[in-house]
């Protein structure tokens, strides 16, 4: 059981990180191995919907994204981690998770996401709901902690400080550890939840 950390910051060691590493901290004593990948200051351009990866299973830009892609795949949770800019994500970020999740072919249903947000101050619940569609389109359950997955702080190293964020990633950690066992256990008596052929519709004829 393995989680994947994605840090969305320019910033390796900033404070996203800081909530990212208190999340690992827990992960750690709960058993679970993770794994902490810096994409926040990559030079990864945005999908342009040329389908290739449809074909090649994999993204014509090769990049991080397909760097990546096999860390995904394999591991049981995705936590991404992000700061907020103009009251959304990174887009370097967004850049990146766009091209891995529509790039990659393999069954993400029942790996347990979740978002992790840093602010100085605002723009956090909208970040937090723009990365959490990442999860939802793909059948993937988000874990919560006891308040929205957030943090605070502007300059490096403040986000120490804001005690009540830094409890939020320890208790999204345990509830993540909680929920990612609580699935394995599931499939193994139980399987998957089974799925349906895919019936797309337009709404334009």
């Amino acid at each position: 059981m393995k989680v994947l950390f994605i840090n969305g910051s320019p910033h390796a060691n900033g404070n996203t990180y800081i909530a990212l590493h208190e999340m690992e901290k827990i992960f750690d004593k709960e058993g679970i191995e993770s794994e902490i990948v810096h994409i926040g200051n990559k030079d990864i351009r945005g999908c342009i919907a040329c389908r290739s990866c449809v074909k090649n299973g994999k993204c014509v830009f090769d990049d991080m994204v397909n760097e990546i892609a096999p860390k995904f795949q394999e591991c049981s949770g995705l936590v991404v981690g992000s700061p907020v800019y103009y009251a959304s994500a990174n887009a370097t970020l967004i850049a990146f998770l766009t091209r891995l999740f529509f790039s990659t072919r393999f069954d993400k249903t029942m790996k347990v996401g979740a978002a992790v947000v840093a602010a100085r101050r605002g723009g956090l619940s909208s970040t937090f709901d723009e990365l959490n569609k990442f999860f939802t389109i793909s059948g993937m359950p988000v874990a919560s902690g006891q308040y929205w997955n957030s943090i605070h702080g502007r300059e490096i190293g403040e986000a120490e400080l804001d005690t009540e964020g830094l409890q939020g990633m320890r208790t999204l950690a345990r509830n993540m550890s909680f929920l990612m066992k609580s699935i394995e256990l599931g499939r193994e008596k139980y399987g998957i939840p089974e799925k349906e052929p895919f019936t797309p519709m337009n709404f334009i004829r």
